[in-house]
């Protein structure tokens, strides 16, 4: 069976890398070739990384709550590059505050990411999704 490859990486001026470590050797551990573009990563550096590996998926977290701004015009950007279709997760503190999460989940959903996951998300869902996504 063909390893899907999957771009890893902490978005805008992020520098938290434990979580990136922890998802990076569980989804290597899960058998998926892992591209981890480590942390203070802005949309491009994981949008080049997609195209120059031919990736089936771009997972992007976010920890300081700024993802909401970090993220947008990305799927736009990823269709422009010839990245049509691939899969977009993003997960973590990705905004500031206490918010409404069924809000925060419709505003990534529209801005075209596949899955939303909120903070404290398991690892372990995050691989059964990209079972049911990648097959």
């Amino acid at each position: 069976m063909e390893k899907k490859t999957l771009v890893l990486g902490v978005i805008g001026s992020d520098c938290h890398a434990v979580g990136n470590k922890i998802l990076d050797y569980a989804l290597t551990d899960a058998g998926y070739e892992v591209i981890n573009i480590g942390v203070l990563s802005p949309q491009e550096d994981f949008i080049n990384a997609a195209v120059e590996t031919n990736a089936h998926a771009i997972l992007v977290s976010s920890l300081y709550g700024h993802g909401e701004i970090d993220c947008r015009g990305m799927r736009e950007k990823c269709d422009e590059a010839g990245l049509k279709g691939v899969l977009l997760y993003v997960g973590g503190n990705i905004v500031v505050g206490k918010q409404n999460w069924e809000d925060v989940y419709q505003r990534f959903k529209n801005m075209g990411f596949d899955r939303v996951f909120p903070p404290g998300t398991t690892v372990d869902t995050t691989i059964e999704c990209l079972k049911e996504d990648l097959g």
